[in-house]
């Protein structure tokens, strides 16, 4: 298989074989949304993996208040199984803080998220170990090709931007879900309270070292994709206030440029008073300033009112989910 490898790769652990990796406990988290139809076939080619390359490991699936009868399946699939976790939350709260949820009750030294929907098939978890093997902080699938709708497809370079920009995300390195992470940055990505958890964003920060290693992406067997134009507006809202003072400068700069052109037309109208004179002292600028200066504050006032509310849930609730059950 291909592979590739981001900027920020130095300093890698001392390489380990396969063999030693066996010696490690794998934790998978799967965050379960809608997925009743596909939730046996997920198990049973998890369980051929494993039946195959005997890791140590435990599977933990999330169910993020789906509507559908995932909870009744999940129940269903645990009896009888200790390496079955299950965990439904209180309400749906987003793939991000179900995997943040997955996190916290992982107890295995390398955690391996995945969607539900087996586009990522589990056979492919082998790469992720072989590449993590190398000495990775977190390894990434890289898909050979998106299986991705348009909508997703946009939304994804779009946030693999913001990535760049906000958490210095190597150009070439890929983020997908589909990724393997050492225990030292799970437990480093824990640490954090927050009511907003962006993964991606929180592994950049607290990774040292990123790889990536090819891997399939297959069609979704069942049902469509969770992620709307809704949904990836919402994550990029989420990444922009939460882990970005973006706005705030952005609104500083563009005040600096308003009170230029102010000072530019309030001289402009002051010169053409004196030349020609007006019918009405004063008239035009004040209109002019009054409706512009409104609209700017206005538009201040949004934005310190997102960072205060999003401040105040940080504060006030101070976890990104709410367990109803664990099994």
């Amino acid at each position: 298989m291909s592979q590739i490898k981001g900027k920020r790769q130095t300093g890698q652990k001392p390489n380990q074989s396969i063999e030693d990796m066996r010696n490690y406990k794998f934790s998978i988290v799967i965050p379960v949304y809608k997925s009743a139809a596909i939730l046996p076939r997920l198990i049973e080619s998890l369980d051929i993996f494993f039946g195959e390359h005997r890791y140590l490991h435990e599977i933990i699936l999330v169910n993020d208040g789906s509507p559908d009868e995932s909870w009744d399946v999940l129940q269903q699939l645990k009896q009888g199984r200790d390496d079955l976790v299950i965990v439904d939350l209180l309400r749906n709260y987003g793939q991000h803080s179900a995997v943040f949820c997955g996190f916290q009750l992982a107890s295995g030294d390398f955690v391996i998220t995945m969607d539900d929907d087996l586009q990522n098939p589990p056979s492919e978890i082998e790469p992720l170990i072989q590449k993590a093997a190398e000495g990775y902080d977190v390894v990434f699938g890289k898909f050979e090709q998106k299986m991705h709708g348009l909508v997703r497809g946009i939304g994804s370079k779009f946030i693999g931007w913001l990535n760049v920009k906000l958490f210095n995300k190597p150009t070439d390195l890929t983020l997908t879900n589909f990724r393997i992470v050492r225990r030292e940055v799970v437990d480093a990505v824990c640490s954090y309270r927050t009511n907003f958890p962006y993964i991606p964003g929180l592994l950049l920060l607290n990774g040292k070292t990123f790889g990536n290693v090819t891997v399939l992406h297959e069609q979704r067997e069942d049902g469509q994709s969770n992620y709307t134009a809704k949904t990836i507006a919402k994550l990029v809202w989420r990444i922009i206030f939460n882990y970005s003072s973006f706005p705030m400068r952005f609104v500083c700069v563009m005040g600096t440029v308003v009170a230029f052109l102010a000072f530019c037309l309030g001289g402009f109208y002051l010169i053409k008073s004196l030349i020609q004179g007006t019918e009405v002292p004063g008239w035009p600028t004040l209109v002019v300033l009054l409706s512009f200066f409104q609209g700017v504050m206005l538009l201040i006032l949004a934005m310190v009112g997102e960072y205060l509310v999003r401040l105040m849930h940080d504060v006030s609730i101070p976890e990104s989910y709410r367990i109803r059950r664990k099994m």
